[in-house]
């Protein structure tokens, strides 16, 4: 079963006076299987764990609650990471891949009142605030859905509206994520071009890791 730890506090940002909450959600259970077993939460950024470079995204960008999915690693996380204001959720199934991450972090947020949820990843260091700022205004303008996009390609974050948060966790298998449920519905997806403000380069491979220097 899922565990979700309140870590500290209440989250310290706010949305704008008389806009729904938008909640973040941050997928960072990972093993980094391709890196040698370093799990990408816990890769320096900065002289930090990279996990606080994504949740300070969250933060910055506007959502409220946030909520952080751990799988490998998940105590070194708790205990090397500072994450004030998130929920951290333990995903015992983190091994099956990033489909039930996302099913686990939307059944912890079930129980808020959030209006949609916005998705990010733990291993982009170039998608900050900015992107996820965009997306949130093109829920607030309307967007059910909505996806970033870096010179037409689809990438992340991606927002879902309350709604599509079952129909997307039924599709989430595997390492897919919610690919599956926006190519069904593609039609309803807003796009939001975020090449001008971000980069959605991973890390995955050791070759990669410079990225975190730059």
């Amino acid at each position: 079963m899922t565990r979700t730890t309140d870590t500290t506090e209440a989250p310290d940002g706010t949305p704008g006076a008389g806009a729904p909450p938008v909640a973040g959600l941050l997928l960072a259970a990972g093993a980094g299987r391709r890196l040698g077993g370093r799990p990408k939460a816990l890769l320096e950024h900065r002289g930090r764990p990279l996990i606080e470079h994504a949740a300070r995204a969250l933060r910055d960008g506007g959502c409220v609650p946030r909520y952080v999915v751990l799988g490998a690693a998940a105590e070194d996380v708790r205990a090397r990471a500072e994450l004030p204001g998130c929920v951290l959720v333990d995903n015992p199934d983190w091994a099956t891949g990033m489909g039930s991450s996302l099913r686990a972090g939307l059944a912890a947020l079930a129980s808020t009142d959030a209006t949609a949820v916005l998705v990010t990843l733990v291993d982009q260091p170039r998608v900050g605030a900015a992107a996820v700022a965009r997306l949130l205004a093109a829920h607030r303008a309307g967007a059910e859905l909505a996806a970033a996009t870096y010179e037409g390609e689809r990438g992340h974050p991606v927002l879902f509206a309350r709604e599509h948060w079952a129909g997307v966790a039924r599709s989430a298998e595997g390492d897919r994520g919610a690919r599956a449920y926006l190519r069904e519905h593609a039609a309803r997806v807003t796009p939001v071009e975020c090449a001008d403000v971000a980069d959605p380069t991973d890390i995955d491979t050791p070759e990669d890791l410079p990225l975190l220097e730059a």
